[in-house]
């Protein structure tokens, strides 16, 4: 098999297209989706993460090579000298051999070995997919950290701008005689905290700023315009959906679904162990001898070895005990995680609808606000009013206006959390930058080791159809569609992908468990089409 490995020119090409470098004046503009995909493309966490995949690829060589045939050569040169009553004699010549061997019965180890070491690979590669899905959540939360930071400092501004006006009015009635000098000082008191305040903000937002650089491995001190903003637009999948999604989705279910699969062949291979062990031999072998006497020899060696390993003393039953022990603990994880992805979805969800709920509510708060300080403003200055009434209408309407913010940008990173908690599949385009493995089958089925096989093969032609593709370029249109808001679209296309994806794959795992229980591969298929691969 021809090991597959990605290539790192692709990924240098994608990433280049992926990054708008257009500028306005020194900054570099970038999308929401063009952060997603360049974090994809050369994120450093994730590139370590998929090392992982590269060690599994090796251990499943290792693992062939235990059945494979083996060839092994030895010789040398001995000097003797042997005494005895009759006297003594010198001895030497040279010895010469070639030998190889191949198992023909080991009672199933070498071959659940090698069935192991393939279902690592769909474990390594599934949690490079979930590893990518939380760098994507991370850059939307950094993205949208950064806006709401931004917006803060707008705020922020805004506010101190009201109390410079305010200082400015109040010193022209102290002046006509109108205003007393407490006035003056409180007013400048309040000027003085609005500054300060904005000053951290703005600190606030050059941090936000950093993290996202990090995030996307971009060069720390570029200077950067974000160009999306989060737009609203209803979450429209029920609570109901999104759980069932989320069973069928989460790739962390299928990694301990897998790990279940492989503690029953570890379970299978210690057993092998404690069969007869059975391999052809055949060796040829030449001896040149010198003293006493010059002569030579040659032969051809063939047979059968059979090793059989009868009793060790109770170690084969401690074995067995350990990977059952073993197994047991998977299935408890698997469960364990099944109960922790279904709190996953509720909470973020929960959290999701309750900043949606602010958010509808919040803008009505801050067109009051804003009626309120002009309200107050204009009394103070025709005399009918307080200095603390301009103070307080100040800070109530910064606080409408930092709640809206607050909740506008909930919802969007909500949206993004209850997707990643749902275990969303990448877009075409994300799926791209990333170079990464497509899904593998999703669907409900109980996993058996031909199915894990079975999955894993249908992976290695997925992984060779994406090696052999060739980049292209994103077009001018692709590159303007990428910096639309991702909350915007709901991620439609890349639900689209996946979803004829899935149920594919979903198809190839029913066709596997077919023979063995075709009401579990009908059961299998008709989850996976009926569910459309999502919520």
């Amino acid at each position: 098999m021809k090991k597959w490995r990605r290539k790192p020119w692709s990924l240098l090409l994608a990433g280049a297209f992926f990054y708008s470098m257009s500028s306005v004046g020194a900054a570099a503009d970038l999308s929401l989706a063009g952060a997603v995909e360049l974090a994809l493309s050369q994120n450093a966490d994730l590139k370590i993460t998929k090392q992982a995949e590269e060690s599994a690829l090796a251990s499943l060589g290792e693992a062939k090579s235990e059945k494979g045939f083996s060839v092994s050569a030895s010789g040398g040169y001995s000097v003797g000298r042997n005494w005895n009553d009759r006297g003594n004699t010198t001895s030497s010549g040279l010895q010469a051999s070639v030998k190889s061997g191949i198992n023909i019965w080991d009672g199933g180890k070498a071959s659940g070995g090698i069935d192991s070491a393939k279902i690592a690979i769909l474990t390594a590669r599934l949690k490079t997919a979930r590893a990518e899905e939380k760098l994507r959540l991370s850059v939307i939360e950094a993205y949208y950290n950064a806006l709401q930071a931004k917006k803060t400092v707008g705020v922020n501004k805004a506010s101190v701008d009201n109390y410079q006006a305010h200082l400015t009015n109040v010193e022209q009635l102290f002046s006509a005689g109108s205003k007393a000098r407490m006035d003056v000082l409180r007013a400048s008191v309040e000027l003085s905290d609005a500054r300060q305040t904005l000053i951290k903000s703005e600190n606030d937002y050059e941090i936000s700023l950093a993290k996202l650089r990090n995030l996307v491995n971009m060069d720390r001190d570029e200077p950067l315009r974000l160009t999306d903003d989060a737009v609203y637009s209803p979450f429209a999948s029920a609570l109901s959906d999104c759980l069932a999604f989320g069973v069928e989705n989460r790739k962390e279910l299928w990694i301990d679904n897998y790990d279940v699969v492989r503690k029953e062949l570890d379970i299978e291979v210690v057993k092998a162990g404690y069969t007869p062990q059975i391999d052809f031999s055949l060796s040829v072998s030449a001896n040149k001898d010198f003293e006493p006497a010059s002569a030579s020899s040659r032969g051809v060696t063939a047979g059968l070895n059979m090793n059989w390993n009868i009793f060790d003393g109770d170690r084969k039953k401690a074995r067995i005990e350990a990977t059952e022990a073993a197994l047991d603990a998977a299935r408890l994880q698997l469960e364990k995680d099944r109960n922790d992805v279904d709190y996953d979805i509720r909470a973020a969800y929960f959290s999701m609808k309750e900043a949606e709920n602010r958010l509808n509510s919040t803008q009505d708060a801050v067109d009051k606000a804003k009626e309120d300080y002009f309200i107050a403003r204009e009394k103070y200055r025709a005399g009918e009013g307080i200095m603390l009434d301009v103070i307080d209408a100040q800070l109530a309407l910064s606080k409408a206006e930092m709640n809206h913010i607050s909740a506008q940008y909930d919802f969007a990173r909500g949206k993004a959390q209850v997707e990643n908690a749902m275990g969303q599949s990448l877009t075409e385009s994300e799926q791209r930058a990333a170079d990464a493995m497509d899904a593998v089958p999703l669907a409900r089925v109980e996993i058996s080791r031909r199915d894990a096989v079975h999955a894993y093969e249908e992976n290695e032609k997925t992984m060779k159809e994406r090696q052999d593709r060739t980049v292209i370029p994103f077009r001018a249109s692709e590159a303007d569609a990428a910096k639309q808001p991702a909350v915007q679209k709901e991620r439609a296309a890349g639900a689209k992908d996946s979803n004829t994806m899935n149920t594919a794959n979903a198809a190839s795992a029913a066709n596997a468990t077919h023979a063995a229980d075709p009401d579990s591969a009908a059961n299998a298929a008709a989850a996976a089409a009926g569910n459309g691969g999502r919520a």
